[in-house]
């Protein structure tokens, strides 16, 4: 990861954990290698990551990572989270609706959905800071063309609440918060 990268992810880390309160259960999905659950730290109860290139297993006691993509009857409890969070994830899955009705089941009532995505501008740029190197860049082939104003278009009709909705990142990344009803 360079240097670009580290910054445009603890940036999108900051905005995100707002939406994150003090003692919850986090299902962070796409969560790499952990860095979103590492960045909470003590502050939320032991949770869960799930990635398909997460190497990890478990980060000392507390929070536990799974090696696999993003299914239906994941081996979760229904209502066993607080908060699921997508940072700069959602943009890169095929089937939203999928995640939106698995979210629902996941999450206790009144819990939040926190998504971060790129607005489509940003392939372009990455493009540029890829030649010059200044960013790695992570499957940007799989982005899809996604337009992050569909997303109430998914989770609303699964039984969640726009809650929030900004642009943040001089206005290249996009927030969505939803809570569960």
């Amino acid at each position: 990861m360079r240097i670009g990268d580290y910054f445009i992810q603890q940036w999108r880390m900051r905005v995100a954990a707002r939406w994150v309160p003090e003692g919850s259960r986090v299902l962070d999905i796409g969560c790499h290698q952990g860095e979103f659950l590492e960045f909470l730290g003590e502050k939320i109860a032991p949770s869960a990551g799930l990635d398909p290139l997460c190497q990890k297993t478990e980060n000392g006691t507390r929070h536990r990572f799974f090696a696999t993509e993003f299914q239906e009857n994941l081996p979760f409890e229904t209502g066993s989270f607080d908060v699921v969070v997508l940072l700069a994830t959602i943009e890169h899955m095929q089937e939203k609706s999928t995640i939106a009705k698995e979210s629902r089941r996941l999450l206790r009532k009144g819990g939040y959905i926190v998504i971060t995505v790129p607005s489509l501008l940003v392939d372009k740029i990455l493009a540029v800071m890829l030649f010059f190197r200044i960013v790695d860049g992570m499957s940007l082939e799989e982005h899809h063309g996604f337009l992050p104003a569909d997303l109430p278009n998914i989770f609303v009709p699964e039984g969640f609440k726009l809650k929030k909705q900004q642009k943040f990142q001089l206005g290249l990344n996009n927030l969505f918060v939803f809570e569960r009803l």
